[in-house]
């Protein structure tokens, strides 16, 4: 856990330094070709809107530029991200569960565990747990417990209950700040079923819970307020700071990579 929470200012400077460098070498690109039918388009930074009106003219598709992929860099799964200016209907169920388990279970998920583990067991974060394969397999299933219990709740569980979107829906116009301030302040803010702006208790909640079912499973100075909180306050800082990189990433592709999204 303290190795992850050195990666969160290298994950920073990537995610906002890189388009803060190239924002000002838009370019337009065509549109691309129309998606799936029950999508709307809405102005950038707006709540969902899913009364089901028709969409205003000359915005019924999303340019490739400001697209989101499935997968950025064929690698970091992408799945809860809505492209700029598409408003899906809201999501099943059933759909939230895909989504968890998507992110859950991704080949991605069991590397990036991998490498906190690694990096965890050799700083020997949690002495307790001990060192060498035995110590890394030790430290490895709880990350990867800690990740999935987490997705679950948040990107399915609670959202159900709450009837909460907990897709990302990127803004993709305006200033760096403006962007980046509402990246990442959607964790405490997401639209409902009905496209209306709340407070995300499915995210803060959802964080607050795992946190406190890994007290089962990490070891006893572990359990103490002060480092459930340093935890729950690395999972919301992490989940901020991919919001942000999910916004600026088409910006990257675009004018940094001279690629498609």
């Amino acid at each position: 856990m303290l190795v992850e929470m050195r990666l969160l200012p290298l994950f920073l400077c990537f995610a906002i330094g890189l388009p803060l460098a190239y924002a000002g070498d838009a370019q337009v690109e065509p549109a691309a070709p129309p998606g799936d039918s029950n999508v709307q388009s809405r102005p950038p930074g707006s709540a969902p809107d899913r009364t089901g009106s028709a969409p205003p003219p000359g915005q019924s598709e999303v340019p490739v530029s400001k697209q989101q992929p499935k997968r950025i860099l064929g690698v970091m799964p992408n799945y809860r991200a809505v492209s700029a200016g598409a408003v899906p209907p809201p999501p099943t169920p059933k759909e939230a569960f895909k989504i968890a388990t998507q992110n859950s279970f991704d080949y991605s998920s069991f590397v990036f565990v991998g490498i906190t583990s690694a990096m965890a067991e050799w700083s020997d974060a949690h002495p307790p747990l001990g060192e060498g394969f035995a110590g890394y397999g030790r430290y490895y299933w709880r990350g990867f417990v800690d990740k999935t219990d987490g997705n679950y709740l948040v990107i399915f569980a609670l959202p159900t209950i709450f009837h909460e979107d907990e897709r990302y829906y990127a803004m993709g116009e305006g200033g760096i700040l403006k962007r980046g301030f509402y990246a990442a302040t959607r964790i405490l803010i997401t639209p409902d079923y009905h496209g209306h702006n709340t407070f995300n208790a499915s995210e803060v909640l959802g964080r607050g819970m795992a946190q406190g079912i890994s007290e089962f499973y990490y070891p006893k100075h572990d359990r103490t307020l002060g480092a459930l909180a340093v935890k729950f306050g690395y999972a919301m800082g992490r989940d901020a700071l991919t919001n942000v990189f999910r916004e600026f990433w088409p910006d990257i592709a675009t004018h940094v990579l001279h690629r498609h999204p």
